[in-house]
């Protein structure tokens, strides 16, 4: 047996005993078909996010939207609000835009290759790898954070990331068997997910140590290394809190843009300058190329926009709104309890 072929020997072995449980997952041994849209959910569902949080939305999608003609047909604001609190919004309007090409170009089934998933809205390298080899059995070389992890240590690849990215793929390339090439990428996550994680990895139980370049090294928790981060802007903004009835007045925002489709409370633009209103609460919320700090004011009912809603307030749990207004409509109500 090869040294490539001893890798994956081992590390399916430790799969098929150890494999993670997840809603999304045909379990190692068995007969059942991966439906390939519940594994692009997933994926889509999983970028920039944990399992943890995904499971539960993952499932209340499928529930609502069980096929991806399902889904086609579902208007905007009902999957926006759906999705609202997993944050990292554009993912949702291209889930959307996916499954209404995958039903309007290719009869509602997903391309079998990773060349077409590729060609599809909103499917980048990584969804189009992991879609290819889970669903459809293609030898596709999946990397996302877990895999970089385990790849540059087993590797001892210190060239920091991103830069790293090339050298981890063309590392883990010829590691990828011809059988079971999606079984191989799952456990390549659950190991990086539970084993070899980022602070203290529990290398005695690892299934790859023996060969692993990083064993025993005082570093391995910095392995990969990371570029340093660059500071991100500081925006300021205000939102405001129109009251009538025991109705909160909502928007929508616009589609394109932060939070595009969303329901949300009326204001301003976010800028860098702070406002000069002190207001009631404010929040801070870390977006991925800047910080915000969004203060509530109140205002008027006649300052009300011609278009926007009525909204229950015992009921904006149903509203849907993005973490960034729920987190200042909490911090409201719990001032005014």
């Amino acid at each position: 047996m090869t040294a490539d072929a001893g890798f994956s020997h081992r590390l399916l072995g430790w799969y098929d005993r150890s494999a993670r449980v997840l809603p999304w997952r045909v379990p190692p041994g068995s007969d059942a078909v991966p439906d390939p849209y519940a594994v692009w959910m997933a994926e889509v569902m999983l970028q920039q996010t944990t399992v943890a949080a995904v499971a539960g939305y993952f499932e209340r999608f499928m529930t609502r939207w069980p096929t991806v003609g399902d889904l086609a047909a579902a208007e905007d604001a009902d999957v926006m609000a759906a999705w609202a609190g997993l944050g990292y919004y554009t993912r949702a309007r291209n889930l959307l835009a996916c499954a209404r090409a995958v039903v309007a170009d290719h009869g509602g089934a997903f391309p079998d290759s990773e060349a077409g998933l590729r060609a599809l809205p909103g499917v980048g390298d990584y969804t189009a790898a992991s879609v290819a080899a889970i669903a459809f059995g293609r030898a596709a070389v999946v990397v996302d954070a877990n895999i970089e992890r385990v790849v540059a240590r087993h590797r001892l690849i210190l060239t920091p990331l991103p830069a790293a990215k090339r050298a981890v793929k063309a590392a883990l390339a010829p590691l990828v068997p011809a059988a079971r090439p999606g079984d191989f990428a799952q456990a390549m996550m659950d190991l990086g997910a539970t084993i070899c994680i980022p602070r203290s990895p529990a290398c005695g139980i690892c299934p790859l140590l023996a060969d692993c370049r990083a064993r025993g090294r005082d570093d391995i928790d910095r392995i990969p290394a990371k570029a340093p981060k660059k500071a991100k802007p500081q925006r300021h903004g205000l939102a405001h809190w129109i009251e009538r009835d025991g109705k909160l007045w909502l928007v929508r925002r616009p589609d394109k843009g932060m939070l595009g489709g969303m329901r949300a409370l009326p204001g301003g633009e976010w800028t860098a300058e702070a406002p000069r209103e002190s207001g009631i609460v404010s929040v801070d919320h870390s977006f991925t190329h800047f910080d915000l700090r969004l203060t509530l004011v109140r205002r008027k009912v006649s300052d009300a926009a011609a278009e926007g809603e009525w909204w229950p307030i015992s009921d904006l749990d149903a509203a849907g709104l993005p973490t960034l207004y729920r987190k200042l409509t909490d911090k409201m109500l719990e001032r005014v309890a």
